[in-house]
C-alpha cells in the first residue's frame, strides 16, 4: 500500500509539471472607449497555473482576419510549443485581439479609437487579469500585414511601452502608392481610419500623416526609435515590399540599428508561419536579462 501511494504520488507530481499550454479563444473584453465588447484569443504557456510570471507578445492579425487568424491559419500553439519545447525561447503569453479593419488606429472621425483602447484598456486588462510581467523589457509586438502596420504604430508612437517591434509585410505604403491607389482599393481599406471617397491629395491629411509610418519615423528622434528593437520581415514578391523597403531606409536614414530581412515569398500564410520562428527568437531575446 506505501509503495502504491508513492507511485501514485510521483505520477500526480509528474502530470502536475506536465500541464500542456492551452489556446482560448474568443474571449471578451467590454470597452468603454470602442464602446462595445471586444473579442481576442490568449495562448497561454505550459505549466501557466503555477506562480510564475511571464513576458506578453502582442500578435495582430491583418486586414480581413480577426483574433483568431494566428490560431487557425498561423498554428501559433504548434510553432510557440516546439520552440519552447527546445528551449530556443523564453515561455511567454501570446495575447491576440481583434482589430477588425481598423488600421489598429483612431479614426479621423473619432468612432472607433482603436489605438485609445488597445494602449488604455486591453494592454492594462491583460496585465490585470493574467499572470504578466508588466515592465516594458516583458512587453513586445507583432502582426502582419495591417498588423504589422499596427505593430509599428504601437511601438513608434508609444516607445516607452514595449521592448521589441517585428512588423511582418507591414501595411505602409509611400505617398506615391497612396496617390495612385485605385478609388475601390481606397474605400474598401481605408474609408473606416481615414475618411469616405477622397481621391488625390485630399487622402494626404492631417489624420493620415500622423499615421503614416514612413513620416513618424522621419519626425521621430533617433533617440526615441532606439527604445525599441526592431525586426522587419517582407516577401521579395509581396506587393508591400516596396514600403517595407523604404522603412528600411528611413531607419538606415536615422541611424536606427535594425533587423531588416526580404526572402522568397508573397503575401500569404505560409510566408508568416515560416517568419514567425524568428520573430519569436527575436523578442525572447529582449525578455532576458542583458
Amino acid at each position: 500500500m506505501k509503495r502504491n501511494l508513492i507511485v501514485l504520488f510521483l505520477f500526480a507530481s509528474v502530470t502536475s509539471f506536465a500541464q500542456p499550454s492551452t489556446i482560448k479563444e474568443s474571449l471578451k473584453i467590454k470597452s468603454s472607449i470602442l464602446g462595445k465588447e471586444v473579442e481576442y484569443s490568449i495562448y497561454l504557456p505550459a505549466d501557466y497555473d503555477g506562480s510564475r510570471k511571464y513576458p506578453v507578445l502582442y500578435l495582430l492579425h491583418g486586414f480581413g482576419d480577426d483574433e483568431t487568424g494566428w490560431t487557425q491559419f498561423g498554428e501559433v500553439k504548434h510553432i510557440v510549443d516546439k520552440q519552447t519545447e527546445k528551449g530556443e525561447i523564453t515561455p511567454m503569453i501570446i495575447a491576440m485581439p481583434d482589430g477588425g479593419i481598423s488600421w489598429y488606429i483612431n479614426s479621423a472621425d473619432g468612432k472607433a479609437k482603436y489605438e485609445d483602447f488597445f494602449i488604455n484598456e486591453f494592454i492594462p486588462f491583460v496585465d490585470a487579469n493574467y499572470k504578466t510581467r508588466s515592465d516594458k523589457r516583458y512587453r513586445a509586438i507583432a502582426g502582419l500585414s495591417m498588423g504589422g502596420f499596427g505593430t509599428c504604430i504601437m511601438a513608434m508612437k508609444h516607445p516607452d511601452l514595449f521592448s521589441s517591434a517585428a512588423p511582418l509585410s507591414a501595411g505602409v505604403f509611400t505617398t506615391d502608392e497612396i496617390l495612385a491607389m485605385p478609388d475601390e482599393n481606397w474605400a474598401r481599406a481605408f474609408a473606416l481610419p481615414y475618411g469616405k471617397e477622397l481621391k488625390g491629395k485630399d487622402r494626404i491629411s492631417a489624420h493620415y500623416l500622423n499615421n503614416s509610418i514612413l513620416d513618424i519615423v522621419t519626425k521621430s528622434s533617433t533617440d526615441e526609435l532606439k527604445k525599441v528593437r526592431y525586426y522587419i520581415d517582407c516577401g521579395d514578391k509581396d506587393f508591400l515590399i516596396k514600403g517595407n523597403m523604404a522603412l528600411h531606409a528611413a531607419l538606415i536614414d536615422k541611424k536606427v540599428s535594425h533587423e531588416f530581412r526580404v526572402r522568397n515569398g508573397v503575401h500569404n500564410w505560409p510566408y508568416w508561419r515560416t517568419a514567425l520562428p524568428e520573430v519569436l527568437s527575436f523578442v525572447s531575446e529582449s525578455f532576458h536579462q542583458n
